[in-house]
């Protein structure tokens, strides 16, 4: 059985300029997971308050275990590149605005 996980990642500081350059390739990423068995449900950069410049990366997954995800995430662009200071992976039960739970 599937669940869901939130994945919060943030950028190493002064990367902008690297997170650009991987940006089209971590979407592609994103879009296209195979051969990881990982559905990204949500996702966005996260934005700095003073500016509104990228600095991290917000992910909601759908994958049967914690290791799916870690796995996919190994292979993401952003983290080959060595773009993040910090990624945290949490199980997370999406019930406030799930279409699936619509009825």
């Amino acid at each position: 059985m599937s669940q869901y996980f939130a994945v919060f990642a943030t950028d190493k500081p002064g990367q902008l300029t690297l997170r650009n350059q991987v940006r089209p390739a971590h979407r592609e990423h994103l879009r296209n997971p195979y051969p990881h068995r990982v559905v990204v449900r949500l996702g966005g950069p996260t934005l700095d308050s003073d500016d509104g410049r990228m600095n991290g990366t917000l992910l909601v997954v759908e994958a049967m275990s914690l290791g799916d995800v870690q796995a996919f995430l190994g292979d993401d662009p952003y983290v080959r590149a060595g773009l993040f200071a910090h990624v945290e992976i949490r199980p997370w039960h999406w019930g406030l605005g799930n279409p699936e739970l619509r009825g």
